[in-house]
């Protein structure tokens, strides 16, 4: 318990890090949810990693700068957290001919790459450690439900950080101008990172399921915004798919039946605790 709560520590430190904004009742503009903006036939040159290794940071401010500089915009290949191997393609850029070695060294230094992933820049990793957690106390041969049930709270803790706070959009734009294209996580990359392995793992376990249900119910409770609603909703209904055909016992299979039709319920009731944001001081 001491791991998982560490690792979840860590993952909330990174959240408060990469998306410090929270959102009010109004979903904020250009959100993850939004579709980009169309773009103009661009003539795309790919610059290569120019080593093998995990993606542990990029420098935006420096992407934002060269594409500032060279008038051109630059699209991310690969985020933070991904593996990349030398030769393969690292970013993108418009440009009409092919970059110079020099844009070519900038754009490859903005990127950090080590042997290993870290929690810096990357919340994935920290959810992905906790899963992997749950997925061993879940196997046949551990069957340890009680670290499992630890794991999805301290997975309920993370996500509910993250549930009412503004993901910046992945188009970022200078001056009217569109810069870059970033790569990175969505609240919904990061709610399935969490559940979609440990959901399958719970077969026939009514107390993971229902602890799922819970946590679905309290991530619900703290975000108004549609899309993301939506996505609680989906994992709601997997789950109730996995109940009812897993769940042998007469009894527990109303256990769940009750607690599944609680959960719908909540979900259909739009949150009155959502943040208001503070109005402007004259």
């Amino acid at each position: 318990s001491s791991i998982i709560a560490f690792a979840a520590e860590e993952t909330i430190h990174a959240i408060d890090r990469l998306f410090p904004q929270r959102l009010g009742h109004s979903l904020a503009q250009a959100g993850e949810g939004q579709s980009p903006p169309p773009l103009q036939d661009q003539k795309w040159h790919l610059v290569p990693a120019d080593e093998s290794g995990y993606i542990q940071g990029v420098d935006n401010t420096a992407l934002l700068r060269l594409a500032r500089q060279r008038k051109t915009i630059v699209r991310m290949e690969r985020g933070v957290g991904e593996f990349v191997v030398e030769g393969t393609p690292l970013v993108s850029l418009t440009l009409e001919a092919p970059p110079d070695s020099e844009t070519m060294i900038e754009l490859q230094a903005a990127f950090s790459l080590s042997r290993y992933r870290t929690m810096e820049q990357d919340a994935a990793f920290g959810i992905r450690q906790i899963v992997d957690v749950a997925l061993k106390s879940l196997s046949p041969g551990i069957n340890d439900t009680t670290t499992g049930v630890t794991c999805v709270d301290y997975l309920t803790t993370i996500l509910a950080r993250l549930a009412p706070r503004q993901i910046p959009s992945s188009h970022r734009y200078e001056d009217g101008n569109l810069r870059v294209i970033a790569k990175g996580p969505s609240f919904q990359s990061l709610l399935s990172e969490g559940f979609d392995q440990i959901r399958e793992s719970a077969k026939g376990n009514l107390g993971i399921m229902q602890r799922m249900l819970g946590s679905l119910e309290t991530i619900a409770s703290l975000t108004a915004d549609s899309s993301r609603r939506q996505a609680l909703h989906e994992h709601v209904e997997w789950i109730a798919e996995l109940g009812r055909r897993t769940l042998e016992s007469p009894h527990d299979r109303t256990c769940f039946e009750r607690r599944l039709g609680q959960v719908r319920e909540a979900l259909k009731t739009e949150p009155v605790s959502t943040i208001q944001e503070q109005p402007a001081k004259a």
